[in-house]
């Protein structure tokens, strides 16, 4: 029984990883590469053959974890993509999203660079196309959290509730080869306690091996008070300046729960009556995802038959989702106060920019980060106070100003991926961390050995790790 590392190690984005066992070979999860100096691996030949893969099977709908499953099925890729029913709908959101931005940004690139007479290095085919992320929903297979999937004859896979994202899991794998039993547990990514809309993370009390997240495994969520109390006295500060409030905001939950947010805010009369906007195309049919599963939502969103609606609270006065494009450019000419939350969340792509391009030099706007910013990225390059920042090859002086609000990360921090691991009755025999940055996942590996004693290792990319 083999693991194979190829994505996500000792960085934050790009999970992937391949099980063999029993004669089946199952890619978990397949997502992109967004870090700057490590996105040449989105163009890289895949580092396993595809023919060979039996299943893949998805965590959750981030781009981070299904982003270069296109790709994926662009190079040969035929069979089955399983992962939990809001996952499902999510991801192929998600897909077709990035399929038609890959498009956009390679003709962009292509006319720009024409005009400066430079040449990308990466070419100027998209990674893949909208026909190619269609070919990959054709091949989902939702399932129910807590049902185990059989994957031949000898093991099975089972999701639970990671508490990161509607429809996010953790996933349990046994197996039985040769008569000897194995658990594996890939955590996906772990969310917080306590949050609105989504539910919980859910605990497990064995393993042999476990392969965990560590993105903030070497911090605490700074406790700033609560959601609410932040985010009205940054749009309150912005209204009296007359700026605009933009928000570079993750389409899937983040935007949700801003919108619940700003929503309790407006109903309680603790800001002004100013427009919000929810612009972009896939939070607007994210939220309608949300709204047809909120089954699968915490208590206070969480529909019931013939009863609650449920995911109505994302309602309210003055809300509109903006998805023409027309629409979108129009947002451009307002000039405040107004609260305008679009994707992507580190400012990598999509209409963000065009919106941090009319508001950055503004110094009566406020730029507001909700939530972690992978190193190389625009987002995180803002915010950590770049005087000038490049955006569709233009250089802007960054005027506004730079807020950050605090506790509303889908991540859990270290104290929680510390508490999702308190409930195994026994060691596992094996603990490894990824999806971190390599200080952070070293950080966290010291405090697991130091207060549990585990076995505990970092691994690098395309490492392969023989499981007992």
């Amino acid at each position: 029984m083999k693991l194979h590392f190829l994505g996500a190690n000792r960085q934050v984005t790009g999970s992937r990883y391949l099980l063999e066992a029993a004669g089946k070979r199952i890619m978990i999860d397949c997502g992109m590469f967004q870090e700057r100096k490590f996105q040449s691996r989105n163009y890289e030949p895949p580092p396993v053959d595809l023919n060979t893969v039996d299943y893949l099977l998805l965590t959750h709908a981030h781009l981070d974890h299904c982003g270069l499953i296109p790709r994926m099925v662009k190079r040969g890729y035929k069979n089955p993509i399983i992962t939990v029913d809001p996952s499902a709908d999510l991801a192929e959101i998600i897909m077709l999203d990035s399929a038609k931005i890959q498009v956009e940004d390679a003709k962009y690139k292509l006319k720009r660079h024409l005009k400066q007479g430079k040449k990308s290095k990466f070419g100027y085919e998209p990674l893949y196309t909208v026909e190619d992320a269609q070919e990959a929903v054709k091949l989902i297979e939702p399932v129910a959290f807590h049902e185990p999937v059989q994957l031949g004859d000898s093991i099975t896979a089972t999701f639970h509730e990671s508490g990161h994202i509607l429809g996010s899991a953790f996933i349990e794998i046994n197996i039985n080869e040769n008569g000897n039993k194995q658990t594996l547990v890939m955590s996906g990514d772990i969310g917080q306690w306590n949050k609105p809309l989504i539910n919980d993370p859910e605990l497990f009390n064995r393993a042999d091996y476990i392969v965990m997240e560590s993105t903030y495994g070497d911090r605490l969520h700074k406790d700033s008070g609560p959601i609410e109390d932040q985010l009205a006295d940054i749009i309150n500060d912005t209204v009296q300046r007359g700026g605009n409030i933009i928000i570079p905001t993750f389409a899937v939950e983040r935007a949700q729960e801003l919108v619940y947010f700003v929503g309790q805010l407006a109903k309680a009369d603790r800001i002004p009556d100013i427009g919000v906007y929810l612009d972009s195309p896939m939070a607007t049919r994210v939220t309608k995802v949300f709204h047809r599963w909120c089954k699968y939502l915490d208590e206070e969103a969480r529909c019931t038959p013939g009863g609650r609606k449920g995911a109505d609270v994302l309602k309210f006065d003055g809300f509109k989702l903006v998805s023409a494009t027309e629409d979108s450019i129009a947002l451009n000419t307002l000039k405040g106060p107004n609260v305008i939350m679009s994707s992507s969340g580190m400012c990598t792509g999509g209409r963000i920019k065009h919106h941090l391009k009319n508001n950055i030099t503004r110094h009566d706007s406020t730029i507001v980060f909700v939530g972690y910013q992978a190193e190389g990225t625009l987002g995180r390059i803002i915010s950590n106070g770049a005087n000038e920042v490049r955006i569709h090859g233009q250089n802007f002086p960054v005027n506004a100003k730079i807020a950050h609000l605090h506790g509303l990360s889908a991540h859990g921090d270290s104290e929680d991926l510390l508490r999702w691991l308190s409930n195994c009755n026994t060691p596992p025999k094996q603990l490894f961390l990824t999806h971190g940055e390599a200080r952070g996942a070293d950080a966290l590996s010291k405090v697991i050995k130091s207060e549990l004693g585990w076995n505990v290792s970092v691994p690098e990319y395309q490492d392969v790790v023989e499981l007992g």
